[in-house]
């Protein structure tokens, strides 16, 4: 492999793999592992939440949905962004978080092209299950040492930032496995080509060193502000008042066009044409692959020439799509209770 293919390595969604990057066997794998917690969290949620709540559910989904798109600079001329799994689970319980980013990560991945459909049990692997309950269990560890409000903000600084690179180390193990497993009768990798040698210092690097202080900072960040403005919630679900929350929300609407800045390709992201310039070939898997291509793909709106409005229009767009579904639920969950 040339040299340029590690320097030319992005991370934009870091853990977005799109589909034929993986086999898919190691997609129905994890897909598989995933059906039963979604199931298990279902369960959970019936029993733990009010209707009111599952649309709180919602409300943090499109939190998620609306984080990931601001992107920032990675070394390497890469590109990352925060996630809000640790902050979420803190929040409203692990398995309402696992729920909650699953949605978003659907949406991304149906309507943006934002990671790909056979690939989305492995995203929501390691993004809606890993993230969220490792930071989640992280943090209650990690504030049983001390019982103090700093030690407290400390405790889920930490989590949010190990988490974030669980995470990222997961994705980059399932890119560097690929080569192994999956060789055509002549050696050559059928679909991700690049091994753990890359893959795991290419995501592991920016992350430790820059996404993961990201990610704290943001989950420190907007815990306080619900905190200063819905201070039942950290103790009551119940308790969150949704007029500061929309208001954020709204914010970062109109602020998402500044996710467009950061430019990079995204590493294991590339089109057939960029691998066959970086490793020499296209591997076959990924050339007689899955080619879904979204109706909004890359956040951007057919007919409108402006990315920024485009963007933002996406940015809107997720959000009432999210909203819907969740009032779907909201509606499935009242007849259950009824019957």
């Amino acid at each position: 492999m040339p040299l340029e293919f590690f320097s030319q390595c992005g991370t934009d969604d870091f853990m977005h793999i799109p589909d034929n990057y993986l086999s898919p066997s190691t997609c129905a794998v994890l897909g598989a592992f995933m059906l039963p917690v979604w199931r298990w969290g279902t369960r959970k949620i019936k029993k733990e939440f009010s209707t009111k709540n599952v649309s709180l559910i919602g409300v943090f989904a499109s939190f998620s949905f609306l984080l990931m798109m601001f992107n920032l600079p990675l070394p390497g001329g890469t590109t990352g962004h925060a996630v809000g799994a640790t902050l979420i689970a803190v929040l409203i319980g692990p398995s309402a978080a696992c729920l909650s980013l699953s949605v978003a990560l659907l949406i991304q991945a149906l309507f943006f092209g934002d990671g790909g459909l056979i690939s989305f049990g492995v995203n929501a692997f390691n993004m809606a299950f890993i993230m969220p309950f490792a930071g989640y269990f992280i943090y209650v560890f990690l504030k049983s040492f001390y019982s103090s409000e700093r030690w407290d903000r400390i405790s889920l600084f930490l989590s949010a930032y190990i988490s974030l690179n669980i995470g990222a180390l997961l994705a980059a193990v399932e890119f560097g496995i690929q080569p192994i497993l999956f060789k055509s009768l002549s050696g050559v990798p059928v679909y991700s080509p690049y091994p753990l040698s890359i893959a795991v210092p290419a995501m592991m690097v920016p992350h430790l060193l820059i996404a993961g202080f990201v990610e704290a900072v943001v989950t420190v960040g907007v815990y306080n502000f619900i905190k200063k403005t819905s201070p039942r919630l950290i103790r009551d679900i119940s308790g969150i008042k949704l007029k500061p929350v929309y208001a954020m929300m709204t914010a970062m609407i109109i602020l998402s066009p500044i996710g467009l800045l950061a430019s990079g390709t995204a590493w294991g992201e590339w089109s057939n044409s960029e691998i066959q310039k970086l490793v020499g070939y296209i591997p076959s898997g990924m050339s007689n692959g899955l080619n879904y291509n979204s109706f909004l793909s890359g956040y951007t709106v057919p007919f409108i020439m402006s990315d920024t409005l485009g963007y933002m229009l996406s940015a809107a767009a997720g959000v009432m799509v999210i909203f819907v579904i969740f009032k779907v639920l909201e509606r499935a969950f009242n007849a259950h209770m009824d019957a």
